[in-house]
């Protein structure tokens, strides 16, 4: 009888925290923009290229799972104090942000408003299991 390998369980994790309110094509994107923050800042996460069968190469991927959660407004902006607090590296995205043009402009978005007043509707963190799980406390999984 076979049976499967056992769960790796990661030291550490990667979460997505999206607003609830997101149309659907909203998440996916801004769910693929956080990740690429992530991506790009730890290297580490990465592990090494695909191959398949007939040897045609595929870009790597993080070598852990992605948590995507969902919550309310109310959620994200606790859960961005939370993060920061602990200093967790975060990436974020605003509502400003679905109407720029671009990278500059998207930052230029983000710079012009205090931290206080981001308009989140997603961020994205990694950092040791149970920091993300408590800055991610009371969001649930996105369906």
């Amino acid at each position: 009888m076979e049976t499967d390998p056992p769960a790796v369980r990661w030291p550490t994790k990667i979460a997505v925290l999206l607003r609830e309110d997101l149309a659907s094509w909203q998440a996916l994107n801004v769910t693929a923009f956080l990740s690429s923050g992530i991506a790009a800042t730890l290297p580490e996460l990465i592990g090494e290229p695909y191959a398949d069968a007939d040897g045609t190469a595929y870009l790597p991927m993080f070598r852990q799972p992605v948590l995507v959660l969902t919550g309310t407004a109310e959620a994200l902006t606790g859960a961005h104090s939370r993060a920061l607090e602990r200093g967790l590296p975060l990436s974020v995205f605003t509502a400003d942000l679905f109407a720029t043009g671009g990278d500059d402009d998207n930052r230029a978005a983000v710079r012009a408003v205090p931290t206080a007043d981001l308009d989140l509707v997603g961020l994205a963190l990694h950092g040791p299991r149970n920091a993300v799980d408590k800055v991610v406390k009371g969001a649930r999984m996105h369906p």
